[in-house]
């Protein structure tokens, strides 16, 4: 059985669709024991807590700079045995500290179609707006894991939506989440399953035809 840990700042959508997976056995090897936000009013930690999932929030002004904070984080989660960690919403840029000092695989689900619309600024609604200021034909999600970059790291699954002439921001936003909450699962599933394999930034998923 696989832990996993979702780091989160916002309302925790993706962690929701997770959380259900688990529970509707549609993730078979993988189990949410902790939850983590930088934001003490994070509503994906109320979401952990009503699931019965353990939940914490981790100031970040409790620590010199954010190779502290990280280092922390990553002592947590080794202490916790967790195997997987899952970015749902999490509105900070992990430092080296983080990813070596956790060093096992880091999950990240980006509103668009990378490596096209990521990187510095490209999070939440400006994803969305700076795909129609393009004039894009075609968005979607990208499930991928992290590396020292943003949103560089190795693309594990893919899904296009399609960008309407009458769509707002705010539409395509809702839109894509409806794609992000079924590629997300899809993806913590099959690594759970230990069907992934990464050679070296081309992810194979074994039994996909």
């Amino acid at each position: 059985m696989i832990k996993i840990a979702v780091l989160v700042s916002g309302g925790g959508s993706n962690l929701q669709s997770l959380i259900d997976a688990v529970e509707n056995g549609y993730i078979k090897n993988g189990k949410i024991e902790l939850v983590i936000s930088n934001k003490a009013d994070a509503f994906g930690l109320k979401r952990a807590e009503k699931h019965g999932i353990k939940s914490l929030f981790v100031d970040p002004k409790g620590f010199k700079n954010p190779q502290e904070y990280d280092a922390h984080l990553a002592k947590m989660l080794n202490a916790a045995s967790i195997g997987l960690v899952c970015l749902a919403g999490y509105m900070k840029i992990l430092t080296k500290e983080f990813i070596d000092g956790f060093n096992k695989p880091i999950m990240n689900i980006h509103p668009a179609l990378l490596p096209s619309f990521g990187g510095k600024g490209c999070y939440g609604i400006h994803v969305h707006e700076k795909v129609l200021e393009y004039g894009a034909k075609v968005t979607g999600c990208t499930v991928h894991f992290v590396d020292y970059g943003a949103d560089t790291g190795p693309i594990i699954l893919q899904e296009a939506v399609s960008v309407s002439a009458d769509d707002t921001a705010e539409t395509l936003q809702k839109k894509v989440l409806v794609y992000e909450h079924k590629l997300y699962k899809e993806a913590v599933k099959l690594f759970c399953e230990g069907r992934i394999k990464l050679e070296g930034r081309i992810v194979k998923i074994s039994g996909d035809n």
